[in-house]
């Protein structure tokens, strides 16, 4: 193996070569084509602006012969010629408007670094994999670092104090952890609240919508406004700040990215995509089809990135979770989960919550199951899910609005 490295390496940096001279082409290509379309603008330009000038010197040489002749009928004091000849003048038309024809501009593209990155391709990084030599067919190999408890825990209880919706009786519906390990949640109530994890309530914020998709950015809250088509930041004085409007799309799932973007789930007319924002709303990426040009999504909800650059979204008409790499293309699908909403810990396992199934689903970074995570006593319609830390997730009931903090891992 270790004889093979730097083989494996001058391979790898081959391959980087190759798709960069591939990127040169293109860029060569885009140029010559640019080009093509200014030279051909450049002749039906010069050719309209011919034809103009062939018509104003026609128009010019009648005035010119119009002129001469009013000047010998003014010499010629013939009265009679003089007055036949001025319907004549009154039948020419006068120039009353004349085409101006402005030359072509080009709209030069700032170039984002962090943008070529998502698109040129990246290198996932080492990663480090303890193969056991002795037999076990439980999976906790899959785990790296640490093990998984044999019987998760509930470690606390939060009693969210979420009104119940009339008809669906829906309470609790997001949730997400803050730097200093509290949690904001939103739910059936036009305001979002933040507890510790003892269940205390430091802060409530009101807003002017029932919030079902939020993350954190910058150590600030970010919500989707469905109804207004926007997505908003709470300032850290309380204040609702619109970052961007996302046109005729209605916005879903949200989620901060490692790069410092927004990726936001977008529902239009029966289509479905994820799209990346920067921070003033400029579209970055657009995430909707597959190889074959097929939809990737039915029903976009909840999306999470995961560490190695992956975006997880629960696809709600199909029960499933579908993940594609950073640049958009289809790595996996894991079926078998209703209303889902799903996140990453910090050695990307993937945590699905199955609502009808009361259940929660962990996964390794390759969509391949892993094990059920469920306590004593198990959970009623899970639907929000945030990783705290120290191998502890919570877990929000939407029927209940209890959300309950369970711990996953050994220390």
């Amino acid at each position: 193996m270790l004889s093979s490295i730097s083989l494996i390496y001058k391979q790898r940096k081959n391959e980087v070569t190759a798709l960069g001279e591939e990127w040169h082409k293109q860029i060569e290509e885009t140029v010559k084509k640019l080009h093509q379309e200014l030279d051909d603008m450049q002749k039906e330009h010069e050719t309209v602006l011919q034809k103009q000038k062939e018509k104003f010197k026609e128009l010019i040489g009648k005035v010119d012969e119009m002129n001469v002749k009013t000047t010998k009928l003014q010499k010629s004091k013939n009265v009679t010629e003089m007055q036949t000849f001025v319907p004549v003048i009154e039948k020419q038309g006068t120039l009353s408007e004349f085409s101006q024809y402005s030359f072509p501009t080009f709209y030069e593209c700032k170039i984002d670094v962090n943008y070529l990155q998502t698109h040129f391709g990246y290198v996932d990084k080492m990663q480090e994999k303890k193969t056991s030599l002795m037999e076990n067919n439980f999976k906790e190999n899959d785990l790296p670092g640490r093990r998984m408890l044999e019987a998760p825990t509930v470690t606390s209880v939060i009693d969210t104090g979420f009104p119940a919706n009339e008809k669906t009786n829906n309470r609790l519906y997001c949730m997400a952890v803050t730097d200093d390990n509290k949690v904001w949640m939103g739910g059936y109530s036009r305001e979002l609240k933040l507890f510790d994890l003892l269940g205390n309530l430091h802060h409530t914020v009101s807003i002017t919508t029932q919030v079902i998709y939020l993350c954190m950015y910058n150590k600030l809250v970010v919500y989707s406004d469905v109804n207004d088509k926007a997505v908003r930041i709470i300032s850290a004085t309380d204040t609702v700040v619109t970052m961007f409007t996302t046109g005729d799309w209605e916005p879903f799932g949200i989620t901060s990215a490692a790069s410092g973007d927004l990726l936001v789930c977008l529902y239009r007319d029966n289509q479905n995509k994820v799209v990346r924002y920067s921070s003033t709303g400029t579209v970055l990426q657009e995430i909707q089809y597959d190889s074959q040009c097929l939809p990737l999504y039915k029903e976009v909800v909840y999306i999470t990135e995961n560490v190695n650059g992956d975006i997880i979204v629960t696809d709600w008409e199909n029960n499933t979770v579908v993940a594609v790499d950073r640049l958009g293309i289809f790595r996996y699908s894991y079926s078998g989960v209703t209303c889902s909403t799903v996140t990453t810990d910090s050695v990307g396992h993937v945590i699905v919550t199955d609502y009808n199934g009361d259940n929660i689903h962990m996964m390794d970074r390759d969509g391949q199951f892993l094990r059920y995570i469920i306590h004593e006593g198990g959970i009623n319609r899970p639907r929000g899910v945030c990783i705290l830390g120290d191998g502890e997730m919570m877990v929000g009931e939407c029927k209940t609005g209890i959300a309950k903090r369970i711990k996953y891992l050994e220390k």
